[in-house]
């Protein structure tokens, strides 16, 4: 669907203007009265020595041979107001929509360019909280979205699975650890001997310097705290492993902070030889002054490396093995300082690829009255828990339903259905708004299936495909049915909306931003509604109409199992 750049090169041709600045200029109006597309003239008032109102006016003036694709021109104040032939637009979007089917929205613009997203990376031995949800969601749709552009896009989960905590954990399991309990509930132990040892360290100091030692001969090969630290990794993974696989994310590689660890010391001596380590209060730091960024320790006093030390290592060696064009990382944004001095110190050590990292920030998601998530204190909600709520409450509402189907839903169905669903509320929670915002965690609100929620858009398609299915067209028919004839305000307008998903998808992309593709996805299922609620479909006056009508509820369920599956959001037949 090119009428932008079509729009834009009669009216250069015709007004002998430059084609890239009228496209350029383009916009779409707030109101469907004010036509398809508006060309300002405030710019050309200066070179042209005219009020741009009457630049506007003179411009539609001369606009009299119209196109076929173009209705009617006006001028409105400032404005040139272009209105676009509905019937063909209509007519073009719905054939090229199922003729392109899956590829919808594909540019290839990322074709020959690899990605890195670094997403989720949770901490070994610590629950799989609503908090991880955040990173996880976010990164596995940036990684679909810039997978749909054409881009080979390398996931990657950068466990944490190094540092003092580890200590922590390895001296709190010789004190109180239960081996029965860690087979059975191997999280569950964990956290409870972590929430012990913060406890009982506020009384002895003393296991805090012993969390340390620990820690060091873990470092430095230690055979007891590399077994014990083994175990904890291999029980969590599993742990995390089962949860992922049931929001449908996967990853390339797993290296966590633990990977790095012996490729540090070439950072090190890197940044030695290239002057660039300075002694302050007996660590190393490289200052960055320069900057107005405070030191980054490179080395503790102790010796010891910290987080930006093991990220230095992970984006040198990520850049040696994957080469990338870009590698994004998908972490909160109380880390932006963190990553900002990683990025400069790359960049001062001379490493020209470190201008393409980019730190992609969210927000907290917090319990009601402001408290944030803390694994210090045990004040977690598992994930797991959420999903189980969230699809046994779905599946709630659809038993309910079920008694009064014509055609009953089995137990199978209602379970896919529910999990489908439930799964999909609780995604669409983390992606409906900027990801900078923070989410106050509320049952209620993430468990809301009416309005601004995955389930209506779910309820959206189940809707067309259900007309589909009434009607007795094939997949494979609907494919060949003719769009002749849309043309109404609620027809043009969900074609419109739906070749918005085009321009989103981009935004999305370049702005690193998911809520941007899942707010127009919304848009357009609205749209739907507005056009099932005042359109007859089965029952259409003619056969034309009811062919029409068909092929765009046709069109509709291709591009909306495209763009849903972009969100990671299941599409379900019945509801």
């Amino acid at each position: 669907m090119k009428y932008k750049a079509l729009v834009a090169k009669y009216l250069a041709e015709t007004l002998n203007l430059d084609a890239q600045m009228v496209e350029g200029n383009l916009e779409t109006p707030p109101q469907e009265d004010m036509g398809d597309f508006a060309l300002p003239c405030f710019r050309m008032a200066k070179e042209l020595r005219k009020a741009p109102q009457k630049i506007a006016e003179d411009f539609a003036n001369q606009l009299t041979e119209l196109p076929e694709y173009i209705s009617d021109i006006k001028n409105a104040g400032a404005y040139v107001n272009v209105f676009l032939n509905r019937a063909l637009y209509c007519q073009d979007f719905v054939g090229e929509a199922l003729a392109i089917g899956e590829q919808f929205a594909h540019t290839g613009i990322g074709e020959g360019k690899t990605i890195l997203v670094e997403y989720s990376s949770p901490n070994i031995a610590k629950p799989f909280h609503v908090g991880h949800a955040f990173s996880t969601i976010i990164g596995d749709v940036l990684a679909k979205m810039y997978q749909h552009q054409g881009y080979n896009v390398v996931r990657l989960n950068h466990l944490g699975d190094y540092g003092t905590q580890f200590g922590k954990l390895i001296v709190a399991y010789e004190l109180w650890g239960d081996e029965e309990k860690l087979t059975s509930d191997p999280i569950g132990e964990l956290l409870r001997i972590y929430v012990r040892f913060h406890k009982e360290a506020e009384l002895r100091p003393e296991l805090d310097l012993e969390a340390r030692a620990r820690f060091k001969a873990l470092e430095e090969g230690g055979a007891n705290e590399y077994r014990l630290w083994q175990r904890f990794r291999d029980l969590s993974l599993k742990e995390f492993e089962s949860v992922y696989k049931r929001l449908g994310v996967h990853f390339d590689s797993y290296n966590g902070e633990s990977f790095y660890s012996d490729k540090i010391p070439a950072v090190v001596k890197e940044l030695e030889e290239k002057g660039l380590l300075e002694t302050s209060e007996g660590a190393r730091v490289v200052k960055l002054d320069e900057l107005d960024l405070p030191p980054c320790i490179v080395l503790k006093s102790d010796g010891s490396t910290i987080y930006a030390t093991r990220d230095l290592a992970a984006a040198a060696y990520r850049y040696e093995t994957y080469n990338f064009d870009k590698c994004i990382y998908v972490v909160g944004l109380p880390q932006n300082l963190h990553f900002k001095q990683v990025f400069a110190v790359l960049a001062k050590a001379g490493h020209n690829w470190a201008k393409n990292l980019v730190h992609v920030g969210f927000g907290l998601v917090k319990f009601p009255g402001d408290r944030k998530f803390s694994t210090r204190s045990g004040d977690v909600i598992y994930l797991e828990d959420l999903l189980n709520e969230a699809v046994s409450k779905t599946r709630e509402i659809i038993v309910a339903n079920n008694n009064g189907r014509e055609v009953p839903m089995s137990e199978e169905e209602i379970n896919e259905t529910a999990e489908a669903i439930g799964l999909g509320a609780v995604r669409y929670t983390f992606i409906r708004s900027g990801r900078e915002r923070d989410i106050v965690f509320e049952w209620e609100d993430i468990l809301d299936f009416e309005g601004d929620s995955a389930p209506y858009m779910q309820y959206a398609f189940a809707r067309a495909h259900s007309i589909l299915r009434r009607s007795g067209v094939t997949p494979e028919e609907a494919m060949q049915l003719s769009p002749a004839g849309l043309g109404s305000d609620s027809e043009f307008a969900l074609c419109r909306e739906m070749a918005q998903l085009n321009i989103a998808l981009q935004q999305a992309t370049d702005n690193n931003e998911p809520s941007i593709l899942a707010r127009q996805v919304m848009t357009v299922c609205r749209a739907f509604s507005r056009f099932y609620n005042q359109m007859p479909i089965l029952q259409a006056d003619n056969i034309q109409q009811r062919e029409a009508r068909l092929a765009l509820c046709a069109a509709f369920v291709s591009v909306l199992q495209t763009t849903l599956g972009i969100l990671g959001i299941r599409t379900v037949e019945r509801m």
